[in-house]
């Protein structure tokens, strides 16, 4: 699947994670903006909030459904990426760029190798 970047790992639950060094960068994959269709409303977690590693932290809702979006790992909340609240699209357009949810200071960065290679999860979403 081409459109999965590989440089990412995933969560099951259709998170996508990109590390670097304490700090990692939390998004939702392409594959679940498309099953979700068009977004209308984004609720990021709170700044500061600590969150444990598959605890819903987000909530997005489509014009089909509203979900949950789960932190992929454990920490704290250090920045939120406001242009998605005003913009829900851009997730839509840029899910693995402008459309990322938000940034968390890992407490366990050894979470990171429970979560899915870009293979991985090509073959979960098969």
């Amino acid at each position: 699947m081409s459109n999965v970047p590989s440089d990412l790992k995933y969560a099951p639950s259709h998170e996508w994670i990109r590390v670097s060094g304490e700090t990692a960068l939390i998004g939702i994959t392409d594959h679940a903006q498309h099953e979700l269709t068009e977004l209308v409303f984004v609720e990021l977690p709170e700044k500061g909030r600590q969150i444990k590693a598959g605890e819903a932290c987000s909530v997005v809702e489509s014009v089909k459904t509203a979900s949950d979006i789960y932190s992929p790992v454990s920490g704290e909340v250090t920045e939120v990426n406001q242009a998605v609240t005003k913009d829900p699209k851009l997730v839509n357009d840029d899910p693995y760029g402008d459309g990322w949810f938000f940034k968390i200071k890992m407490a366990d960065p050894a979470e990171v190798d429970k979560l899915l290679s870009s293979e991985q999860y090509s073959a979960q979403i098969g």
